[in-house]
């Protein structure tokens, strides 16, 4: 048992297993199938977890049924093939010392007809509110043949080596529409008072106990959500859950937060709290006597995981993106080193992103989260001719270099030209917020410490003097320049922005460093509609200024759409009084006022003071070109923090 954290590695019995540790990686999307059926890159990602010493590890949703079929990377549901595929996952996890299980799924109304090409059945017929879809009313044989469709996919979850499931009853999925009197209209033994709202659920537990027999564990997996009067009350999911505990239907509860009604809450990001699950797991432990309760939503750390088991609001913790991160948190928890643990930001950009465009999932700060297979897991294999490197740029991109060229055993030094490590990263990780960002920041700097690598802080390159350290290999990450010329893709026949010569003109960059000093009445021009743009808009309107932000896109944050972080941007500039101007273009800057044109309208005098730009930046290319050395990050080609941390580990891993 860990020292640090004692409740958290505890070990747990869970029916006929012993859980090794309370932390779970908790079922979630991650949908890497191919052609509906379990691969390489899916074992290779669960089998990570599991040897970085996760208890139990929970298997994505399985659809039961043709008519619940979510996303493109589901499995395929009603067929025996996924068997022998998913028995090699279970294999591989068993031989690391974990338990797991398989979640089943059927999201009722809420389905997606472009991946199913089934009409959505649901207890009333309600629409979707995944789009402007309806759905079907079930008669009671397509009840019973949805009853049967859980019962054989538990089955098969068996036969494929599966130490259980999990049955998705959460956000307002197909089990808790039965539950719910808004979701639930029926007038027949299926609705009406909770005997008859609860038979479902009640139904394919008790057929799936007879079917697996008592060493089968059946997990159940609801959530709460304040958000919405439509959706249980605590005190009504109470009811339910001690309903199903009496009965012992099934050996643990996990409980998260958000529901398709307000889905911004079911993967936090980084408005929302840490911990958020923890009271409602608290208020189920309040009324459940034989199965264990589980936390799940916000809990990123070791230190959270402990503090929530410790106090006693729950028996087991899901920490799902910290082990996408960091997939040997476990591991590094109980060896007392939570300081090695690489932190999520709760970004949401290339999990949930990745899965909101329905691509597999990855992370922004590890990237082989989903390349395990490929990549030998979030292990660097030894160098076989150690070098001598030399890194040229302390953003991510060659912190991430640095710091797997050293893992591999080769002798690094780490030149950066200004006084500070982390780049322009640095700057996101000053808006409001987003101080997990400088957490990450810090976590390189202990590393680099820990592997040795020779860290020169102000310390420019020029060609030769690069060339006069003599190393084996140079690396380029010499990042970008703020493009402060205001170039529009809405206007792609002026470079420079009509008018710019006017002054009182500064970058997002600038102002975030605290290099610019912008007048009261500021226009921000958002080019990137992503979080350099809206950040630094939140970042000025905190301070004061009155802002308006003129962007082309669709809406404020709109490349960010897909990490749900965008609605609640948006709530906050307006509640800081920013005006928000989309689909609009600066014609030209007058020095004291900007003229923009939205779309379809007439253009529009704004006064202001300042003019800050937000804007695609300008590669630092010049030394890799001189040196004729390989380039990474933004001195490759300007793109996010996602593509320069993959090209730093990638080229590193290449040495």
């Amino acid at each position: 048992m860990s020292e640090m954290f004692p409740a958290l590695f505890k070990p747990l019995q869970l029916r006929h297993k012993t859980l090794r540790n309370r932390i779970v990686f908790g079922s979630h999307t991650a949908n890497m199938s191919e052609n509906g059926l379990p691969g390489e890159r899916h074992r290779g990602y669960y089998e990570e977890r599991a040897r970085g010493g996760a208890g139990m590890i929970v298997v994505e949703p399985v659809p039961v049924h043709r008519t619940g079929v979510l996303t493109r990377g589901n499995f395929r549901h009603s067929s025996d093939e996924v068997i022998p595929h998913f028995r090699k996952i279970t294999d591989a996890v068993h031989a690391h010392g974990a338990v797991i299980c398989n979640q089943l799924y059927h999201v009722g109304q809420h389905g997606d007809f472009d991946n199913s090409y089934e009409p959505s059945w649901s207890p009333s017929g309600l629409p979707s509110f995944h789009d402007s879809d309806g759905s079907h009313a079930m008669t009671e044989r397509e009840i019973e043949e949805i009853i049967e469709g859980f019962v054989q996919a538990a089955r098969r979850a068996k036969e494929a080596g599966f130490d259980g499931i999990e049955l998705f009853a959460a956000y307002n999925a197909i089990i808790d529409q039965f539950w719910l009197p808004f979701n639930n209209r029926r007038d027949d033994r299926w609705g009406g008072s909770l005997e008859n709202r609860t038979r479902f659920s009640r139904l394919i537990m008790e057929r799936i106990r007879k079917m697996a027999g008592d060493d089968f564990i059946i997990g159940l997996a609801v959530h709460y959500d304040e958000s919405s009067k439509n959706l249980a009350s605590i005190e009504q999911l109470q009811e339910v859950m001690a309903y199903h505990d009496e009965r012992q239907l099934m050996d643990y509860v996990t409980c998260g937060t958000g529901s398709y009604f307000n889905f911004t809450g079911i993967i936090p990001h980084v408005f929302y709290p840490d911990k958020m699950g923890a009271p409602a797991a608290e208020a189920l432990k309040q009324v459940v006597t034989f199965a264990k309760v589980q936390c799940e939503s916000h809990v990123r750390t070791p230190e959270n995981a402990n503090a929530v088991i410790a106090s006693g609001q729950a028996d087991m913790v899901s920490i799902v993106r910290g082990q996408i991160a960091d997939p040997h948190l476990a591991n590094k928890a109980r060896e007392g080193r939570p300081e090695d643990v690489r932190p999520c930001l709760s970004c949401n950009q290339m999990c949930w992103g990745r899965r909101y465009r329905d691509y597999w999932i990855s992370c922004l700060i590890n990237p082989s989260a989903g390349r395990e297979f490929e990549w030998g897991g979030d292990r660097f294999v030894p160098a076989a001719q150690p070098k001598s490197v030399l890194v040229i740029g302390g953003g991510v991109a060659g912190l991430e270099a640095a710091r797997v060229a050293a893992e591999r055993g080769h002798r690094v030094t780490l030149a950066e030209a200004s006084d500070k490590l982390g780049g322009q990263f640095r700057l996101a990780g000053l808006i409001p917020r987003r101080h997990q960002i400088i957490d990450y920041l810090d976590w390189f700097e202990r590393q680099l410490n820990r592997l040795q690598v020779k860290v020169l802080l102000n310390t420019p390159l020029d060609a030769e003097e690069a060339k006069a350290f003599g190393a084996d290999v140079v690396i380029v990450a010499t990042g970008s320049t703020p493009d402060g010329q205001g170039f529009q893709r809405a206007m792609p026949d002026h470079d420079v922005l009509p008018g710019i010569e006017n002054g009182h003109v500064v970058t997002a960059e600038d102002v975030m460093a605290r290099i610019a000093r912008p007048g009261k009445r500021v226009v921000l021009l958002d080019e990137t509609a992503n979080w350099k743009g809206s950040g630094t808009a939140l970042t000025l309107a905190e301070a004061g200024h009155t802002v308006t932000l003129v962007t082309p896109a669709a809406s404020v944050m709109f490349e960010m759409a897909r990490t749900a972080a965008d609605i609640e941007m948006r709530a906050k500039l307006r509640s800081l009084g920013v005006r928000l101007l989309t689909d609009s273009v600066v014609l030209e800057w007058q020095g004291d006022a900007a003229l923009v044109r939205s779309a379809g309208g007439k253009p529009e005098r704004i006064a202001a003071d300042t003019l800050v730009i937000a804007a695609t930046n300008i590669s630092n290319r010049e030394l890799g070109d001189d040196l004729d050395a390989p380039m990474i990050g933004d001195a490759m080609a300007p793109r996010t923090a996602v593509a320069a941390i993959f090209e730093g580990r990638k080229l590193a891993m290449a040495v």
